[in-house]
């Protein structure tokens, strides 16, 4: 367990830039030291804004994405090509621009396809991951490098929701989700050891609606409580955030010289 570093910057399109370099620079690294590069990406306004930084940024031709695995942390279950899916949000912001290995894209499958309910996606997914995993990764997901979630302003991060079955799963590494509580309310989602497995796992909160939870994230809440709490990787956990989503920090752990 990584304790968590902390980031403040001004505002949420400076956060977004900011977040986009240091994942430009972490994937190079990783594919300069390994040859390829694995990041688990994230929806919302927080994970898609992020995205799109990436795509305007001149050094985004840095990365070979040719030799990038992209896996997802969670997925609305609906139609393929919905445009609430965060698929089809990632493929309009970045995905589509730049030069992608369609077999490295690892999409969580949907409502329309083989699969007929979430918990069948889910084992599917899981599946995937399993055998994506090297017998270096010691477990059955790969040893992601970056693995991103936006901390909603409930504390869920991916689908996992204060006190629902989710956020208790300490065996399976995906789950179908029902009954969540913002919509679409089923959804596939990655559960907590299967986020852990992440080398560095970096939380993103813009906006005065997350203040509360970054709050109560950072500040020793359980888990089952507060999902954002239990999100760690195994050797850096970042969260990236704006003043106004750092706003109630207790001033101990408030960083004093973010930009």
């Amino acid at each position: 367990m990584s304790t968590p570093e902390i980031v403040v910057h001004r505002d949420k399109e400076l956060m977004a830039r900011a977040a986009a370099a240091r994942l430009i620079t972490k994937i190079v690294d990783a594919q300069a030291a390994r040859g390829s590069a694995s990041v688990v990406l994230t929806g919302g306004r927080n994970g898609n804004g992020l995205l799109a930084a990436l795509a305007a940024a001149p050094a985004r031709d840095a990365v070979d994405w040719s030799r990038l695995d992209l896996w997802w942390g969670d997925e609305r279950f609906l139609p393929e090509g919905d445009p609430e899916r965060n698929a089809t949000q990632a493929r309009e912001a970045l995905l589509d621009a730049v030069g992608l290995d369609p077999a490295r894209v690892h999409y969580m499958p949907a409502a329309d396809g083989s699969h007929d309910d979430a918990d069948a996606a889910a084992e599917a997914y899981a599946a995937e991951l399993a055998a994506a995993a090297r017998p270096e990764d010691h477990g059955p997901v790969p040893s992601f490098d970056v693995l991103l979630l936006g901390v909603g302003p409930d504390t869920h991060v991916a689908s996992l929701f204060p006190e629902m079955p989710g956020v208790r799963e300490t065996e399976r590494t995906v789950v179908g989700v029902h009954g969540a509580p913002k919509p679409p309310p089923t959804r596939v989602s990655l559960t907590l050891p299967a986020i852990r497995a992440a080398r560095e796992v970096w939380l993103l909160a813009a906006g005065e609606d997350k203040a509360n939870a970054v709050a109560l994230a950072l500040s020793g809440a359980g888990e089952v409580q507060a999902p954002a709490a239990g999100a760690y990787g195994r050797s850096r956990t970042l969260w990236l955030l704006d003043a106004a989503a750092a706003a109630r920090l207790p001033r101990g752990l408030y960083p004093p010289a973010s930009p």
